[in-house]
């Protein structure tokens, strides 16, 4: 079976009902991605491709205060991580921001970045969340 648009859609219509209306998006996400695995529906220049290198998607938001930008600009410097595109907006107290970085170069993986970025979430109460460029690219065809 070859992960289409068609098959994408059904995945998710079916995490959906099996889920319930309730379900978050994350959930749903979640439970798409654990379709994909299962079925082997990873398409063939994912599975070629590392995912531990190449670029990554970075999302933050939440409440906004000082040192949000410098604490998780600090770890990517740290690990190595070319910023290649930042998109920042503040509303009122909250504050939404998108990165697109390379980790190509980085000595630590994908996961270790992950794991990391959470600590830094954790510590300043906001969310991160970090996914592969290409994962992203195909759960967002929806």
């Amino acid at each position: 079976m070859k992960l289409t648009e068609d098959t994408l859609r059904k995945l998710t219509l079916d995490a959906i009902k099996q889920l319930g209306d309730k379900a978050s998006s994350d959930q749903i996400k979640k439970a798409v991605e654990e379709s994909i695995r299962q079925l082997d529906l990873v398409p063939d220049e994912l599975k070629k491709s590392d995912t531990n290198s190449g670029r990554v998607i970075l999302t933050s938001f939440g409440v906004n205060h000082p040192g949000i930008i410098y604490n998780i600009t600090k770890l990517l410097s740290e690990f190595e991580c070319d910023i290649r595109d930042l998109s920042q907006k503040i509303l009122d107290e909250f504050y939404t921001m998108i990165m697109i970085i390379d980790i190509s170069n980085s000595p630590k993986e994908l996961k270790e970045i992950q794991e990391e970025l959470n600590k830094v979430a954790a510590n300043m109460k906001i969310k991160i969340y970090l996914q592969h460029e290409d994962l992203f690219r195909y759960m967002h065809r929806i």
